[in-house]
């Protein structure tokens, strides 16, 4: 990913210095198993320890004629250890070391998003309390409905991200695997017992049935999450650029002193933050796709999965850790603007207010289709003319013979609408 959209926590866990180190913590950790059932002799992994050391331009040297990445490094580690060396990498293949330090990298970085995403529901839950009962129109279709809170929107941000954390913590095990099984995972020439070592000391956990690779339904489950994540942040992303409009202006992402927001009209304070985060949604959801279909690799393996995962493993994760970071800056910056809600509440009229009026009348004895078509006319006479509901109704005789004027008023009071907020923050935040 490209340095703008990155954070350096990120970036440090999918280059190759770190994939290679890995690589030698698992081999290290091989070795030290091995040593234990006396399968190779006592000293090679503390050698190996002692005297390999990551050269990542060696490494891509030797890759360059050899054209096995493995082997590259297998090669350099062996050229700085020595002649015990050569007991590294006893009965595995590639692919053991490949998936194992792949499912650690995502691991590593999984652990990262959900701090991220903690970040975003603390801030989300200071929010939500804060603006708990501020008043603002609730929208259907992009058309006023009914009021609702500020607070309430935040609310189903917040719960949105709980569940999104709960989403990833599970994917994030079902990645958490380590499978040393051999050539085609038959265990034929390295005993089951190194992979539990290996397992245990990398806190993984032996992969149940593996073939040549770990079975790419994991991989699919997590870079889903990661989408679904992505489509989370949009909502948000969306909500925020829809009430900056100018047309309603709710809201405002906060601009600095000495930001500009057009070459040309000095006037302008866009929405640039979420309309960004709205681009990397697309991107990281776009790579949900190719990790479905490494799910169906041909027999025991084949490396079709490996040029997909090369580029979504980094591409992914640090798209999305970015994406996250932003998204908790621009919601714990916001500016809001209460009164402009109140405003636009007040846009239509009192045409918000029309279902209680519909439902007084039915529970006076009229039917639902006449009471709708009643209030229906009502409120067609407020758009044609940019007359007031309240007045209108309250000018005819039979309904008011059916709805007290005390009544009336207390159905174009926004406040009623409100009555079960509390109910609704208790559920949320136990």
């Amino acid at each position: 990913m490209i340095d703008r959209y990155s954070r350096s926590e990120l970036k440090a866990i999918w280059s190759e210095e770190n994939k290679y180190k890995i690589w030698l913590d698992i081999e290290i950790a091989a070795a030290e198993a091995m040593e234990k059932y006396k399968i190779i002799p006592k000293g090679v992994s503390s050698i190996v320890k002692k005297k390999a050391k990551i050269k990542v331009k060696r490494i891509h040297d030797i890759e360059n004629k050899v054209k096995h990445d493995v082997i590259a490094f297998l090669t350099s580690i062996t050229e700085q250890a020595g002649i015990k060396a050569r007991y590294l990498h006893q009965g595995m293949t590639s692919s053991d070391v490949l998936d194992t330090a792949f499912n650690i990298q995502l691991k590593q970085s999984g652990e990262i998003l959900l701090k991220d995403i903690d970040k975003i529901l603390l801030i989300l839950k200071k929010q939500a309390k804060k603006y708990k009962f501020t008043p603002c129109i609730g929208r259907s279709h992009g058309i006023h409905a009914e009021p609702i809170t500020f607070g309430l929107k935040l609310a189903s941000f917040y719960e949105e991200f709980k569940r999104n954390k709960k989403r990833l913590a599970s994917a994030i095990f079902d990645i958490s695997t380590c499978a040393l099984s051999g050539a085609v995972g038959t265990y034929a020439n390295v005993d089951p017992r190194i992979e539990s070592y290996v397992a245990k000391k990398l806190k993984l956990y032996p992969e149940p049935i593996s073939t040549q690779i770990i079975p790419r339904d994991r991989h699919a489950h997590y870079f889903s999450v990661l989408g679904i994540i992505a489509g989370s942040i949009e909502r948000v992303a969306i909500e925020i650029r829809h009430l900056q409009r100018s047309e309603v202006y709710e809201l405002q992402e906060f601009f600095s002193k000495d930001q500009k927001g057009s070459s040309a009209m000095p006037h302008k304070k866009n929405p640039i933050l979420s309309e960004n985060l709205t681009g990397l949604a697309r991107v990281v959801r776009s790579y949900t796709i190719p990790a479905l279909e490494n799910i169906a690799l041909w027999h025991e393996r084949d490396i079709s999965h490996s040029s997909v995962e090369r580029n979504i493993g980094p591409d992914a994760n640090i798209t999305l850790d970015f994406a996250l970071i932003r998204l908790s800056n621009i919601l714990d910056k916001v500016i809001i603007y209460p009164k402009k809600m109140i405003q636009n509440i007040n846009l239509t009229k009192g045409l918000i207010f029309s279902q209680e009026i519909m439902l007084e009348l039915t529970k006076a004895g009229i039917t639902r289709e006449k009471s709708y078509k009643l209030v229906q006319s009502y409120a067609n006479k407020c758009f044609a003319e940019n007359k007031n509901l309240f007045d209108l109704i309250s000018n005819d005789k039979k309904i008011m013979s059916i709805i007290s004027k005390k009544k009336l008023k207390l159905i174009f009071n926004y406040s009623t609408h409100f009555k079960n907020v509390n109910f609704i923050f208790k559920r949320i935040f136990k």
